[in-house]
């Protein structure tokens, strides 16, 4: 490793390109957060140096390279930017603008330094004269509108480069418009210089165009770190970002997949095109919240699927961590292309899974427990579909699965312990085929609040006597309970299998809320507000309640029961507000082509017997839908 503080003049001068290599991330730097400060830096130099100071050199930073070996005799000397590609750019647009200051003002030594420092001489000898001609040249995706701004010798071919970026008056549009940075920097620093240089032509306008030039091509100071052969530039690239803010895991995860790619002699850029540009779509960067972390989905899916390989919890925070011990430390090391290939297979399913969309059996999943938000069962889901088992079997597996998160919703236990749960369950199965019988035996196994999977008599007694909605489920969860029940109901000679639109759906009680206009107690009495509440005091204080509050707190408890709710269409739903059975029964066969309607049709009373009947007979179609251990 060889490092060296050079200027401007220096580290552009020779016949050389500074290539980011393709993989890297995009140019980001902005006007508000770097160019502001640059420029700044850039104009105290130049008013010291018109003060007749010798002005101190302003260090930028340092820049990581990676000298590339050569071919033959053609081209020009290459070296990668491992590290301070953002400041290598961001120099090159500040001396674009300034050779258009210098064409428009002089001198013509001036502009020729300039001009040595943007583009490489000798174009006959070079391999690829269109690309090679540049001093940097960025990622594949910068390059179209680098190229065309850096040809652009003033700032009237910047206008019909890209008109949509300017105004019929000549000025860069300031709303409305995400203009190209290559455009926008340069555009920014010849303003900036050209309102400091001023308009008067003579002796102090040359004077003030040589302190602006001297003051960028040697005041500006870098440190270059050229890697020798020995030298590992991706542990260089880790400890310069691996700590920091600056770059999302994914990136570095790409990077060190690439960098791994060139040592094994793989075509990086067939590899990329492949394997890795399906992952630059905007599916992958949207970011997803789960709990506080708010996180690009690709991040989520890592992590995911690293879990799922490996068997093991993979922190998000210390993801680029988990994907080395991936990739590099288990027995054998996984190559480059092969990693891309596992990463490619799993993403597949993770993107059916989680938009439910396909007939394959994790989409299917992916469709049931949408509502659940379990994403901590993700990586054994993830898992099951990568097992090689047949349809029917990971069906199996799926249906458990599903059967373990509603019977603990449905019994009131904790979803806290999830995520250790589910990656535990994998660890247990570890180094067995995975098949039904063996997940179904490992989750069976579970015990004590925090993870059990709950028996036929937890599951039927919540399921009868446990206040469900609202109570231990939010509206989604119920509808989602609501939903598969009505599809167990339907036969396979239905007309209609499927049921269409949920999302038009209510989550209706029968008796509802609001009972005491309407609905009497069994005895044909009405219920005041007054003893409503005191029947709730009673509860509240723990009193023994007489016979009419204890009638009161049992229609309480009944109408948030899961025997007195169903699904109508929010339109019917709210329309009938909180009249009678006989009005809802009219609503419910005028409207309603649900078989979970079908005996409230013929129903003319509703009452807690006949809610504690509707739940018994929905608990023989649960018990089939979400069988236990």
């Amino acid at each position: 490793m060889k490092s060296e503080t050079i200027a401007v003049l220096q580290l552009f001068q020779d016949r050389r390109q500074y290539r980011v290599p393709f993989y890297q991330r995009a140019y980001v730097w902005n006007k508000e957060d770097q160019w502001e400060r640059l420029w700044a830096d850039i104009q105290d130099k130049a008013e010291g140096r018109i003060t007749g100071a010798q002005p101190a050199p302003h260090f930028l930073g340092a820049a990581v390279l990676e000298p590339q070996p050569r071919r033959g005799l053609l081209g020009v000397e290459a070296l990668h930017i491992i590290d301070g590609q953002q400041r290598l750019t961001t120099l090159q647009y500040v001396l674009a603008a300034l050779a258009i200051v210098l064409r428009d003002a002089g001198p013509a030594a001036l502009l020729f330094l300039v001009e040595g420092c943007l583009t490489n001489p000798n174009t006959e000898t070079m391999e690829q004269p269109d690309t090679e001609v540049f001093k940097v040249w960025p990622t594949f995706r910068d390059r179209s509108t680098y190229k065309a701004a850096m040809l652009a010798r003033e700032k009237a071919s910047l206008r019909e480069t890209f008109p949509e970026s300017f105004t019929q008056g000549g000025g860069l549009r300031k709303i409305g418009i995400d203009h190209p940075p290559a455009l926008e920097a340069i555009w920014y620093f010849n303003e900036q210089m050209t309102q400091w240089i001023g308009q008067e032509n003579g002796p102090e306008r040359i004077a003030r165009t040589t302190a602006i030039t001297e003051a960028v091509l040697k005041d500006l100071n870098m440190v270059t770190i050229s890697l020798g052969e020995d030298d590992d530039a991706q542990v260089i690239f880790e400890t310069l970002n691996g700590h920091g803010a600056q770059l999302h895991a994914t990136d570095l995860i790409r990077n060190f997949v690439f960098m791994r790619a060139d040592r094994e002699g793989t075509d990086a850029g067939q590899l990329y095109d492949a394997l890795w540009s399906p992952f630059e779509s905007t599916f992958w960067s949207e970011e997803q919240r789960r709990g506080r972390l708010k996180r690009p989905r690709l991040e989520w899916f890592i992590q995911t699927a690293l879990q799922a390989a490996l068997g093991e919890e993979v922190d998000v925070g210390r993801l680029y961590v988990g994907y080395r011990r991936f990739a590099v430390g288990r027995k054998t090391t996984v190559s480059a292309s092969d990693q891309l290939r596992i990463l490619n297979e799993y993403s597949e399913h993770y993107r059916q899974l989680v938009s439910g969309t396909g007939d394959t059996p994790i989409a299917r999943f992916g469709r049931q427990v949408a509502a659940w938000d379990a994403s901590t069962m993700h990586p054994l889901a993830l898992a099951v579909a990568m097992s090689g088992c047949t349809e029917t079997e990971q069906a199996a597996m799926y249906a458990d699965i599903e059967s373990y998160l509603v019977r603990r919703a449905v019994c009131g236990l904790t979803t806290k312990n999830y995520n250790k749960v589910f990656i535990q369950q994998l660890k247990n199965i570890a180094g067995e085929e995975l098949m039904p019988a063996v997940l179904r035996k490992a989750r069976a196994g579970l015990q004590g609040a925090a993870s059990r999977w709950p028996r036929e008599d937890e599951f039927r007694k919540s399921w009868l006597e446990a206040a469900m909605y609202p109570g231990r489920l939010d509206a989604a969860r119920t509808k989602s309970i609501l939903a598969s029940l009505e599809r167990k109901m339907r036969s396979a000679r239905t007309e209609e299998p499927l049921i269409l639109a949920l999302d038009a759906l209510d989550v209706d009680h029968i008796l509802p809320s609001s009972w005491l206009e309407h609905w009497p107690l069994t005895d044909g009495s009405f219920v005041t507000r007054e003893e409503l509440e005191k029947s709730a005091m009673d509860v509240f204080l723990e009193t023994a309640p007489n016979d009419r509050s204890a009638a009161i707190q049992r229609r309480e408890n009944a109408k948030v029961n899961i025997g007195n709710l169903t699904l109508l269409h929010y339109g019917v739903n709210r329309g009938l507000q909180h009249h009678g059975i006989d009005r809802k029964r009219e609503a419910l066969f005028a409207e309603s082509n649900l078989h979970l309607n079908r005996k409230l049709m013929r129903a003319h009373e509703w009452n807690e017997g006949s809610i504690d009947q509707r739940s018994r007979e929905l608990f023989e179609f649960a018990r089939e839908l979400w069988q236990g251990p």
